[in-house]
């Protein structure tokens, strides 16, 4: 008797949380923002070539410093 009340209960909570979920599913909107996704990459793409062209020299000896004080000279 228990288990059947309770299983009773679980049974609804399912369905009301299915519910819920189907609707929250049918108001969103998942299209997305292509275009927006488009220029943020390309627009990021741009940033890294600029900042690359500008300080290569300096991002060069940065990282070779960097190695030469980790690497281990026998």
């Amino acid at each position: 008797m228990v288990f059947r009340i309770v299983n009773q209960y679980t049974l609804q909570a399912h369905i009301a949380l299915r519910r819920h979920w189907i609707a929250l599913a049918a108001q969103r909107n998942d299209r997305g923002d292509v275009p927006g996704w488009v220029l943020v990459a390309v627009m990021t793409a741009g940033l890294v070539t600029a900042i690359w062209l500008v300080a290569d020299d300096a991002l060069t000896s940065v990282f070779d410093r960097a190695m030469t004080s980790v690497s281990v000279r026998n």
